[in-house]
């Protein structure tokens, strides 16, 4: 299961018109140096009149301040909206140039971005783009030009670098279907969000819904002649989430027999089948784990009993391993652990000692390292995504930035720099060098009139963070349905250096757990981190919850947080 980079893009664009990409690939494995630049236009999703897409644009010629990449549209397509560049539209010809923060863009560098638009009939991808007046994904003459140069290593094993790269990704019908029949739920209904498997009876659907295989067969459906990503939520470990009460599952801390011959095995047997070989299925491995056996466990005054119990008996680093292991048999079975978020294990006391029980588990049970493909940040959590207004190296009257209240001590102030420091801890620990990470954007968007345009006043340093940060709640660590979040970044390939891709995992609209106590027989207990009322722990400074009221079980639909998440959606939806 051995994952590499593969070598630089170069020298043709593919186009796959059911697909809905335009890739630039290798042929016959030769260097690039002969491609004066690359791009990667993929249709992430796409529905009867609409469809968004993200570019991504690589420059092998000189460093560049400023950028503009054009192309035009055989068809009708129309550009509604925008995000990473300012995108306009001149009859048939697109025009994409630089924002204020993202003109640099160096030798080998890349650049991301993505839009919305609208069509009708077909939605064919550009055949020609230019970078700065330069044809892009065509050879100049320059380079090597032997296909059969046998110092380029080209891609190892069956897996992809990337799998999200030149792919759509699986759009949930029933998640699709509770989006669409919200007011203004059809501008987001088309984007792809996680399947989450949180217990036994969801493999094979629960009160009627769709199981396993059913997704699956849908997938292939949406398929059609291109590469599809499906996204799997692994989430039932023994004694799941020691730390909380809403995402409690129904497994007590000692049963691995059953995860493993009742939950892991039948996943991982649908999955082997070979009618699926053909999809890139990414599975999410277990959130809100193994960080509690560093952060919640013994003289900690954050420490639960429960998370204790979990410490000694093991069974997290053993039914993640399983995990690990046996799904990643399936040669089209791309593994992410859960790697917590910036608010969780960002201090130096967590950041280490997290990596190296991720190692422990991805160790156990028979997996290695190589049933790794990367990590998840940010997994249905709210953290911000990049922080723009204030950086953890400035300082203010002489204090840190990092000794604000906000901040506390903390080497991180988001996720993306979070990200992609824990990947550099990862692989340090022992983790494949190729390893990719994830983030998911789904809810921490934080748009809305709240959003800050600036920095805040430099009056002392903890008014120049709270008037400068974009996240808006009482505490990082609030977790449970915050009140003013919105949607983040929306779905997209390689946005950024060390990520795979920005995710929805986490579905939106769906709850993170009750309000009140609401008996049920999924096994899930009442938190009062999800109370308004509630006054808080040592894990988020004993301060309010931030929490909205009236809220439903963990996982079932919250149409208030809905509408509030489209309000605050950053980029907003047009």
């Amino acid at each position: 299961m051995t994952r590499t980079r593969t070598a630089m893009l170069a020298a043709l664009a593919l186009v796959a018109g059911a697909s809905g990409t335009a890739l630039a690939a290798d042929p016959g494995g030769i260097g690039t140096a002969a491609v004066p630049c690359t791009v990667d236009y993929t249709v992430q999703n796409q529905w009867d009149t609409g469809f968004t897409a993200a570019v991504t644009v690589t420059n092998q010629g000189a460093a560049k301040s400023n950028w503009s990449v054009k192309w035009s549209y055989a068809g009708n397509q129309k550009v509604t909206s925008g995000w990473n560049a300012k995108v306009s539209q001149s009859g048939a010809a697109v025009t994409a140039t630089n924002e204020t923060y993202n003109g640099t863009l160096s030798t080998g560098g890349s650049v991301s971005f993505g839009f919305q638009g609208s069509y009708s009939g077909t939605n064919a991808v550009p055949a020609t783009f230019t970078l700065d007046g330069v044809t892009c994904n065509v050879d100049d003459g320059s380079g090597p030009t032997d296909p059969t140069d046998p110092t380029d290593p080209g891609p190892t094993g069956p897996k992809v670098d990337n799998p999200y790269s030149g792919a759509k990704v699986y759009v949930n019908p029933e998640w699709s279907a509770k989006a669409a029949a919200e007011p203004g739920g059809s501008r987001i209904a088309g984007q792809p969000t996680g399947v989450w498997l949180d217990r036994i009876a969801a493999i094979n659907g629960v009160n009627g819904g769709m199981g396993l295989r059913d997704h699956l067969d849908g997938a292939l459906t949406q398929k059609g002649s291109g590469e599809l990503v499906v996204q799997l939520v692994i989430y039932n470990l023994p004694g799941r989430d020691c730390a909380a009460l809403a995402s409690n599952g129904e497994l007590g801390p000692t049963e691995l027999g059953r995860y493993k011959t009742e939950y892991i095995d039948p996943i991982a047997a649908i999955l082997a089948d070979p009618k699926y070989a053909s999809l890139r299925i990414v599975t999410t491995i277990e959130i809100d784990s193994l960080p509690n056996l560093v952060t919640n466990t013994g003289s900690r005054p954050t420490a639960t009993p429960q998370c204790d119990v979990m410490k000694a008996n093991g069974n997290y680093q053993k039914g993640v391993g399983y995990a690990l292991g046996k799904l990643g048999d399936a040669p089209n079975v791309y593994n992410y652990i859960d790697a917590g978020h910036h608010g969780w294990i960002g201090w130096d006391d967590n950041f280490a000692a997290s990596a190296a029980v991720m190692k422990e588990a991805a160790t156990s049970e028979g997996a290695t390292v190589n049933d790794v493909h990367g990590f998840i940040a940010n997994t249905a959590n709210y953290s911000a995504l990049k922080e723009n207004n204030f950086t953890i190296n400035d300082t203010v009257g002489g204090k840190s930035v990092r000794e604000s209240k906000w901040v506390d001590w903390n080497r991180y102030t988001d996720e993306l720099s979070f990200a992609q420091g824990f990947r550099n801890q990862l692989v340090t620990t022992g983790f494949n060098s190729g390893i990719g990470m994830l983030i998911d954007t789904s809810r921490n968007g934080w748009g809305g009139s709240a959003r800050p345009a600036g920095p805040g006043a430099t009056t002392d340093v903890d008014t120049y963070v709270n008037g400068g940060r974009y996240d808006r709640r009482i505490h990082v660590g609030n977790w449970c349905n915050q009140s003013g979040a919105g949607l983040g970044e929306r779905p997209q390939a390689s946005p950024a250096a060390g990520i795979d891709a920005y995710v929805w995992i986490k579905p939106p609209g769906e709850s993170d757990g009750a309000s009140r106590e609401i008996p049920n027989d999924e096994g899930k207990g009442f938190d009062r981190m999800c109370d308004p009322t509630y006054t808080g722990n040592p894990r988020n400074g004993n301060n309010l919850s931030g929490a909205l009221p009236d809220a439903p079980l963990s996982g079932h639909w919250f149409s208030a947080q809905f509408q509030q998440l489209m309000r605050n959606a950053y980029p907003p939806l047009s």
